[in-house]
């Protein structure tokens, strides 16, 4: 990420241009007469570098700012103030132009998942011995001087390592618990579980809680206003509701529509499909 040799050569002449005008001008009004404001140097300065993780890959779209450091008029103290920023491109490139030669900066570089890098960023200026007006007849002398002045005003950072920012997290226990009521395609699943009024009763006390399901004062139980065929297990049973602890259910499967693969003996009510606990089905004898 080098720039042309010819723009390089271009603000050297600028800036060679610049410290001879203010030389000159400073000699015609000097400092408190009636010259006024002094001039000051242009911004033709050159940052640049590479922004690459701990195996040399280059880290795209990180973020590059600049700061410069100015003290506060009648104040004792420094305030940073920010200069230039930019995000590094896909080959981790970034690059800063017209930045001032004189003053201390500050760059801060952050990317997701690295942490932070500061670091102090100065121009060191190397003006021919003589003063900057004074030509030598030697032209490998003068090319010297001027690849020193061209170093010191275009500043090569290089690669910039970012470290990983890993972070050991605590333990962390998920748990999760089946829904109250679940809807299927073909059917309701009530999940018995979840209702601990039923506890210490019999699986006629679970299908007064269960959705669609009626239960009269006398315990009948009826779907779609009709009697609904009761099945253990997905089979069907001679056993009463009555007869069936409510511990011993883990959920009750509301089927409206049997398919193909329940008998049709259950009329047009449906199916109450009782599911048991898998540990509790010694507890009834079928």
């Amino acid at each position: 990420m080098r720039m042309i040799k010819t723009n390089h050569m271009k603000r050297i002449t600028i800036f060679v241009l610049s410290i001879f005008s203010g030389l000159v001008s400073m000699a015609q009004f000097p400092t408190g007469g009636a010259g006024g404001k002094g001039q000051s140097a242009p911004n033709i300065g050159h940052i640049y570098g590479k922004i690459v993780d701990s195996a040399g890959k280059p880290v795209s779209d990180a973020t590059v700012i600049l700061l410069q450091t100015n003290s506060i008029r009648f104040q004792k103290n420094e305030k940073d103030v920010l200069l230039k920023g930019l995000s590094t491109k896909t080959n981790g490139e970034f690059n800063f132009e017209e930045l001032p030669l004189f003053g201390a900066m500050k760059l801060k570089i952050s990317a997701l998942g690295y942490k932070p890098v500061e670091q102090t960023v100065a121009f060191q200026m190397k003006m021919p011995q003589g003063g900057a007006t004074r030509q030598s007849g030697d032209p490998a002398q003068a090319m010297n001087s001027m690849s020193g002045m061209l170093n010191s005003i275009d500043k090569d950072l290089g690669n910039i390592k970012l470290a990983l920012d890993t972070k050991q997290l605590e333990a962390v226990m998920v748990t999760a618990s089946k829904p109250t009521l679940k809807l299927d395609i073909d059917k309701k699943v009530y999940n018995v579980e979840k209702d601990m009024v039923n506890a210490g009763g019999t699986a006629l006390d679970v299908m007064k809680n269960v959705p669609s399901v009626n239960v009269d004062i006398d315990g009948n139980v009826t779907l779609r206003n009709a009697t609904p065929q009761i099945y253990i297990d997905g089979r069907p049973t001679t056993l009463t509701l009555d007869q069936i602890p409510a511990d011993a259910i883990e959920s009750v499967e509301v089927i409206t529509n049997p398919s193909a693969k329940y008998d049709a003996s259950g009329g047009g009510a449906g199916i109450l499909n009782i599911v048991l606990k898998k540990n509790k089905k010694n507890r009834i004898q079928r």
